[in-house]
């Protein structure tokens, strides 16, 4: 007896069709989330709203909310997250201070460096400050303040806060002249920049002034040069933790 031959199955060729379906839909969210990011206007504070829910995407933690107002989570405005405006700022200042003083950062006239304050311009040596002096030798430092006031004029900074710092060397004052000690020398060095400052166009009330005589040196006080060097004033555009 003849055995029947069985019938092949017809196996179907290409991808299943929920394949498809699947690709057609991150195709779109792909397109819905790059049309997001390059929309021409954006809100920067519902922008940073957004941004703040997707915070923690592990298996059992969420975002924030997304309700106006208070955070729920947080208990704060929303006005006080993190500000990508102010980083942004600073980093664009960073560059731009590196440019202005690219000849005085040669020379020493002026450093320029980060900490976890912000970011520095400092204006050291004896160009600035004789010893014992708080008189800033202007013809000599005009063209330098012009440009920090320059920098700290610009629309970017207009949100910062500034604090100016005077420092010295470690030689004792004259106990008998207009500084006693060297925390009225340094104030008084740090108050005379502003003044040229404000003279030059800043706005005075984004300013903090400080004194810290011989306390914080730039170099150690056992040589000329280092006690020249720590003659300085800096000028520290503070993040936000430092205001």
């Amino acid at each position: 007896m003849a055995v029947p031959k069985r019938k092949k199955r017809k196996v179907e060729e290409g991808s299943p069709d929920w394949l498809l379906t699947y690709g057609d839909m991150t195709t779109l969210l792909l397109t819905f989330f790059v049309f997001m990011f390059t929309m021409a206007t954006v809100d920067g504070s519902e922008m940073r709203l957004i941004l703040a829910a997707f915070q923690g995407l592990g298996v059992l933690r969420g975002g924030n909310t997304l309700q106006e107002g208070k955070l729920a989570e947080l208990g704060n405005l929303i006005e006080s997250l993190p500000s990508m405006e102010k980083g942004m700022a600073l980093d664009k200042a960073r560059k731009r201070a590196k440019s202005l003083f690219q000849i005085e950062s040669k020379t020493n006239k002026v450093r320029i460096k980060e900490d976890e304050r912000g970011l520095i311009i400092s204006l050291a040596t004896d160009a600035y400050f004789r010893e014992g002096s708080a008189e800033v030798d202007i013809e000599e430092t005009r063209e330098v303040l012009k440009n920090v006031a320059k920098l700290l004029k610009d629309p970017l900074m207009e949100n910062s806060t500034f604090r100016i710092e005077g420092h010295t060397d470690s030689s004792p004052t004259d106990p008998n002249s207009l500084y006693p000690t060297n925390w009225e020398l340094s104030t008084a060095r740090a108050t005379n920049v502003l003044h040229y400052l404000v003279e030059f166009g800043v706005n005075e009330d984004q300013f903090q002034v400080a004194g810290f005589a011989h306390t914080v040196p730039f170099f150690e006080n056992d040589t000329p040069e280092g006690r020249a060097a720590n003659r300085r004033v800096d000028i520290v555009i503070l993040t936000e933790g430092h205001l």
